[in-house]
C-alpha cells in the first residue's frame, strides 16, 4: 500500500495492521520514508493513539530494526534504568557509578534530549573524550572493566527509532503514550538486560502532567516489560519543580559530581538512592540492606571512585576541570518578598533549550556552557531582590534580558508556603 494511504488510515482513527507497521518502521530504518511522511505518521499516532497490538507490534518492529545485543545473557545481574524524562535529572549520571559500586553491573541506553528536557547522552558529551559503547564486544569490555556499559542510539540499534526519536524532538510528537513506549522498550529489548528500573515522572516539568497520566505510562512499559520477561520497578516521582538545582548539560555533570562526593542536592540525591534502591531489590537484596549500602557507598567515597573509572574506560577524562564553564551569568532577581508556592519547571527547561542546552531544530548542536541555575525551592522564604536563578551563558550568542524576564515568570510568590508533597508518589512492579 502507498504510505500516504497508511498515513490517511491512522489520521481517521483505523488501527494499523501488522504489516503497515513494519512498512512505518522499516521505512524508517532504512531511509525509503522521508522525513515528511515520517512526521505525519509521528502526529496522526499522537492524536489518535494507539492499541495495546499496536503498541507491542511497534516495539517489537523498532527492536529487530538493529541488532539485539542481549547482554543478559553474560550479565544475568545487569540491570538498566530509564526515566521518562524531566528537568534538572541527573539521576542517571550518579545511579550507574553508584550501583556498580554495590556489586550490580549497569547496562544503560542513553538518549538525547527531547523537547524542553536535556538528555543523558548530551550531559556525556560535555565530558571531553567520553564515547559511548559502540557495539556489543565494546559493552562487555566496559562491563568488564568498570562494571558500566553505556550505549546510544545508533545505526546498530534500534536504528529505526533514532531517526524516529530525532523527528519527535521537533514535531511536537513527544508527549505520546504509544511513542514513548515504543521508544524506551525497543532500546532496552535491543540491548537486552533482564532488569529495568524505571523512573515516570509527572507535575509541570514533565510529560505526564498528572499521576494518572503516569501511572497509565508506568503501567504500559510494566506490561511490554513483562511480556518479555523482564523484571520491572517503576517508581512515579514528582516533576512540579525541576529535580535538581542545575539544567543543562556540563552543570549537570557537576551536579552528580557534589551527590557521588556525598554532597549535592537533597532531591537529586534522594530520587537517585530511591531508584537504585528498586534496581538492588531486582537483583535480590532487601530494600533495607540495599539503602544502607547505598547510603555507605556514597558516605566511603567508592561511588566517586567508580565515576571516575566507568569515565576513563569510556575514554573519557573525569576530571572536573575539564568541564566547559559558562561565559557569563545572569542573576534573576525575586520581586517581591514571600514564599516560593510553585516552579514551572517546563518553563525553565524550554529556557535551559533556548540558552543553548538543548535542541530547537533536529539539526542544532549543543552548548555545554549554557543552563540554569536554580537558587530556590518550593516552599523556601525568598526576600525582594534574592536570586531566584541565574542563567548560565555560553558560547551562543542570545538575548538575555527577554530570557531573563521568562525565567522570573517560572516562579509563583505567595503569601503562604504551599503543603509540602513527596518526590516518591508510587511504586509498581516487581521481580522477573
Amino acid at each position: 500500500m502507498n504510505f500516504v494511504e497508511v498515513i490517511g488510515r491512522k489520521r481517521d482513527g483505523f488501527e494499523l495492521t501488522s504489516e503497515e507497521i513494519r512498512q512505518f518502521v522499516g521505512g524508517a530504518g532504512s531511509g525509503q520514508l522521508p522525513d515528511e511522511q515520517l512526521a505525519a505518521m509521528l502526529m496522526a499516532i499522537c492524536i489518535r493513539g494507539a492499541s495495546s497490538r499496536e503498541t507491542q507490534e511497534l516495539v517489537e518492529a523498532m527492536r529487530d530494526s538493529g541488532a539485539c545485543w542481549r547482554l543478559g545473557e553474560p550479565y544475568p545481574e545487569a540491570v538498566d534504568k530509564h526515566s521518562t524524562g524531566g528537568v534538572g535529572d541527573s539521576v542517571s549520571l550518579v545511579f550507574a557509578p553508584l550501583v556498580a559500586a554495590c556489586g550490580v553491573p549497569v547496562v544503560m541506553m542513553a538518549g538525547a534530549g527531547l523537547g524542553h528536557t536535556q538528555g543523558t547522552l548530551d550531559k556525556l558529551r560535555a565530558i571531553p573524550g567520553f564515547a559511548t559503547c559502540a557495539g556489543r564486544s565494546a559493552a562487555l569490555e566496559r562491563l568488564a572493566a568498570c562494571g558500566v556499559a553505556i550505549a546510544a542510539q545508533s545505526e546498530e540499534i534500534a536504528p529505526a527509532d533514532r531517526r524516529l526519536y530525532l523527528l519527535r524532538d521537533v514535531t511536537g510528537t513527544v508527549p505520546s503514550l504509544p511513542l514513548i513506549v515504543a521508544s524506551i522498550m525497543s532500546k532496552k529489548l535491543a540491548v537486552g538486560a533482564r532488569r529495568l528500573a524505571l523512573d515516570v515522572k509527572c507535575g509541570s516539568g514533565a510529560f505526564c502532567k498528572t499521576p494518572e497520566a503516569a501511572r497509565e505510562l508506568a503501567e504500559a512499559l510494566i506490561d511490554v516489560g513483562a511480556r518479555a520477561g523482564l523484571g520491572v520497578r517503576a517508581l512515579i516521582t514528582d516533576m512540579s519543580q525541576p529535580l535538581g538545582d542545575r539544567l543543562g548539560t556540563a552543570n549537570e555533570v557537576r551536579a552528580a559530581l557534589d551527590v557521588l562526593g556525598g554532597r549535592g542536592d537533597a532531591r537529586l540525591r534522594q530520587l537517585t538512592v530511591e531508584l537504585a534502591v528498586e534496581a538492588l531489590a531486582l537483583a535480590g537484596r532487601s530494600p533495607d540492606a540495599a539503602r544502607a549500602e547505598l547510603v555507605r557507598r556514597l558516605a566511603d567515597g567508592s561511588a566517586l571512585l567508580r565515576w571516575d573509572s566507568v569515565v576513563r574506560a569510556h575514554g573519557g577524562d573525569p576530571a572536573e576541570s575539564a568541564l566547559a564553564r559558562p561565559t557569563s551569568e545572569v542573576p534573576v532577581p525575586a520581586a517581591r518578598g514571600g514564599f516560593v508556592t510553585a516552579i514551572d519547571g517546563e518553563a525553565l527547561g524550554w529556557l535551559a533549550v533556548a540558552l543553548g542546552a538543548g535542541r530547537q531544530r533536529k539539526s542544532d548542536s549543543v552548548d555545554p556552557g549554557a543552563g540554569v541555575e536554580v537558587r530556590v525551592r518550593v516552599g523556601e522564604a525568598v526576600e525582594a531582590g534574592q536570586p531566584l536563578a541565574t542563567l548560565e551563558v555560553g558560547t551562543r550568542s542570545v538575548s538575555v534580558d527577554p530570557l531573563a524576564l521568562r525565567a522570573a515568570l517560572a516562579f509563583r510568590i505567595g503569601d503562604a508556603p504551599p503543603p509540602p508533597s513527596p518526590l516518591v508518589l508510587a511504586r509498581l512492579g516487581g521481580s522477573a
